[in-house]
């Protein structure tokens, strides 16, 4: 049975919703799932579920890693903590995938300095699902590396093409490179040179795209720095969160509009599934020793559900085993760093 370790500490609202979200996923999944946290904690947020689904267990850590300390310094010092102890879990692999919607730094740090990175693969890259006009868009990398070189990102796009192909289903993935603009000769040195590898890689490479096509559905993979993948995703949440507002201010104006809003809730609220990211669950750490899944730091309890569905179905494809096959078949293409 697929083992996946779910950071019990981890987020806003931890022990509570990830425990609610521990019981969804046990009573819905095939798998068995040990909350990594304080146990006094955990047991307490467990007491309002009497009958506790027999695949779930605790594994008792002491140390919690706040969302404000420094992630590199805090793993090292805190070896005790849930984020450290579930990804050692994860490196000596008794559990198959490690889940946390705590420190994101931590996470990617744990995950590189203890579990380790895949054969081939220099930095791992934090993916999510884009919704999008025509369908989901992976965007790697949002985060965990924002100086890379650019056979990172012709790593990114091997990694990414593997995702979508082997746990999404989708044959021969589109791959776009985020750039300023859609010419070749657009973009920074550090553009151009990964325009070059990823042309040459044998991917199916459609070229440079822009920001507003990450959410377009045009392309089944898009491909960019830590730090232009974080201010989109942040930009996005942003935008969304506005926008949910403004629409909710000027539904409610007057007996009218608060017709208006009653007659069309069911388009509403199928709208606001399609872009909700607690259907989408976690973002995969993609290119560590093992799977590991961030999940964003306000998850519920459906969010982190689903974060650990994301997990199971990535160690239910065999991921890491098909990315570390696509960049060995590769290889020819990536010159030595």
């Amino acid at each position: 049975m697929i083992k996946v370790a779910l950071d019990a500490m981890g987020g806003d609202q931890a022990p509570e919703t990830t425990v609610a979200g521990a019981i969804r996923a046990a009573r819905e999944l095939p798998i068995e799932i040990i909350m990594v946290g304080q146990r006094p904690a955990v047991e307490q947020s467990l007491a309002h579920y009497p009958k506790r689904p027999a695949n779930l267990s605790i594994v008792h850590a002491p140390d919690v890693i706040g969302m404000e300390e420094s992630p590199a310094v805090s793993v090292r010092k805190k070896r005790e903590s849930s984020i450290a102890i579930g990804v050692e879990l994860l490196a000596n692999k008794q559990v198959n995938a490690f889940v946390s919607a705590g420190n994101t730094g931590a996470v990617v740090a744990a995950s590189t300095l203890i579990a380790g990175l895949l054969p081939g693969i220099e930095r791992p890259g934090i993916a999510i699902l884009c919704p999008g006009l025509k369908g989901d868009t992976l965007l790697i990398d949002v985060g965990a590396n924002i100086n890379p070189k650019p056979l990172h990102l012709l790593q990114y796009a091997l990694m990414g093409e593997a995702y979508v192909r082997w746990v999404m289903g989708k044959q021969r993935p589109t791959i776009g490179l985020l750039n300023v603009g859609e010419e070749e000769s657009k973009g920074t040195d550090f553009i151009k040179e990964a325009y070059s590898l990823l042309e040459s890689s044998g991917v199916n490479f459609v070229g440079n795209v822009e920001g507003r096509d990450i959410f377009s559905g045009e392309f089944d993979v898009i491909v960019c720095d830590g730090f232009a993948g974080n201010v989109a995703l942040k930009t996005a949440e942003s935008i969304a969160q506005t926008m949910h507002q403004l629409l909710k201010r000027a539904l409610s104006m007057n007996l009218m509009t608060r017709l208006g809003a009653w007659l069309a809730r069911e388009a509403f609220l199928s709208f606001r599934t399609e872009v909700d990211y607690a259907e989408r669950g976690g973002a995969p750490l993609l290119g560590v020793n093992g799977v590991s899944i961030i999940a964003h730091g306000a998850s519920s309890s459906k969010a982190i559900k689903n974060a650990i569905r994301v997990a199971y179905e990535s160690v239910r494809h065999e991921l890491n085993q098909h990315m570390v096959e696509s960049i060995q078949r590769h290889s020819q293409h990536v010159p030595s760093s």
